[in-house]
């Protein structure tokens, strides 16, 4: 088996994370960065997330993503069911601050099999999409949909779920591009 210097560079950054915590490999993160090594932000910003959070950053600037993922979400067939603009209401109180969007998104076939599973589980919905301005860049942090349906135990959740966590990789992916 033929292992890169890459590969082999970007375990070694996500080992540091992982025995030293990200504030002392911010270093190795810089340098992986300046070298082209794009993927090592979002692997590390994944590797020290909470269980089920995905994480992703884009060199795209705030506007740029959003249009992107309201397309993306558009071409998957999901729907926004509401958007909440932190920045917007800092704005209408003299106060600026950084893009800042929770993206509420889902479909009423979600809807419909989500609740015959579980009445319970109706809570969840509709799923978000967070949505950050950075000072290089955009972040985008959102929780799979198959950790946030796991606790009502329901397997026809679970298979929704499955399918849920699979459409928001590919509106990801469709962002990223």
């Amino acid at each position: 088996m033929k292992i890169s210097i890459q590969s082999t560079f970007i375990v070694s950054i996500v080992l540091s994370v992982l025995a030293t915590g990200v504030a002392q490999s911010e270093t190795a993160l810089t340098m992986a960065h300046t070298q082209g090594h794009h993927n090592v932000k979002n692997m590390l910003l994944n590797a020290t997330a909470p269980k089920g959070l995905r994480v992703v950053h884009s060199n795209l600037n705030f506007d740029q993503f959003l249009a992107r993922l309201k397309t993306a979400i558009a071409a998957n067939k999901m729907g926004i069911v509401a958007e909440a603009c932190a920045d917007c209401g800092a704005r209408k109180i003299g106060v600026k601050i950084a893009g800042n969007r929770v993206i509420m998104i889902y479909h009423p076939r979600f809807a419909v099999r989500m609740l015959k599973a579980s009445i319970a589980a109706g809570i969840e919905a509709p799923l978000r999409l967070y949505v950050t301005e950075q000072k290089q860049g955009t972040q985008l942090s959102y929780r799979l949909p198959s950790r946030t349906f796991a606790p009502y135990g329901v397997p026809d959740l679970n298979v929704m779920a499955a399918e849920l966590d699979d459409i928001f990789a590919n509106i990801v992916a469709q962002v990223l591009k």
